[in-house]
């Protein structure tokens, strides 16, 4: 896979764009947050060295490109709200999983659908994906509703697969293939690389 370091992603609202030291406090700010980390397979960030640590592999993984994780800004206003994620990529079969987190605040505006139709457009055209895969906490109602909104469908239930923080959860299973996403190719979203 190419290099990642410079790419960005423009929307209507939002640029999504590689994550940068300054980012740290922002990053930190959402994903220690227990509103945000509710569903996640990992507990809320005790400190800010979490976002420092993520920035710094980030930094080294997208230069090689081993995944994309970019950083969702709003345009008219430059604040960091999230970051969504294509992240084992697998060459071979032209596969990947998406992720995705998103500020408390910034909920229910219709920016994570916004993103991740740019980062999907992204690894469809760009990247010739086949297939697009989500994991995610069944109870998460949102989540799985922006999923299916997307155009993804669930594929199976894994029961008891995350314990965190003593917390035992389910894992709903999402696909979206190329096929189905290639009517909305090249309608969501501009290239700078």
């Amino acid at each position: 896979m190419p290099s990642f370091s410079n790419l960005t992603l423009r929307t209507d609202r939002l640029l999504l764009r590689p994550l940068c030291e300054a980012d740290a406090p922002s990053l930190f700010a959402i994903f220690s947050d227990p509103r945000v980390m509710r569903y996640w397979s990992t507990p809320a960030w005790p400190t800010i060295d979490k976002a420092h640590a993520l920035i710094a592999q980030d930094m080294q993984e997208m230069s090689a490109g081993k995944y994309v994780r970019l950083g969702i800004e709003r345009k008219d206003d430059g604040q960091l709200i999230g970051n969504c994620t294509l992240f084992n990529l697998v060459e071979q079969c032209r596969r990947a999983e998406i992720g995705y987190g998103l500020a408390f605040a910034a909920w229910g505006r219709g920016y994570m659908h916004e993103a991740l139709s740019a980062l999907l457009e992204f690894g469809f055209s760009e990247l010739a994906l086949n297939r697009v895969e989500a994991d995610i906490d069944p109870r998460n109602l949102a989540s799985a509703r922006s999923l299916e909104r997307l155009g993804f469908k669930k594929e199976g239930h894994l029961r008891e697969r995350w314990i965190v923080d003593g917390e035992v959860s389910d894992s709903g299973l999402y696909g979206l293939l190329r096929s189905e996403w290639a009517p909305r190719l090249g309608k969501v979203h501009s290239l700078d690389s």
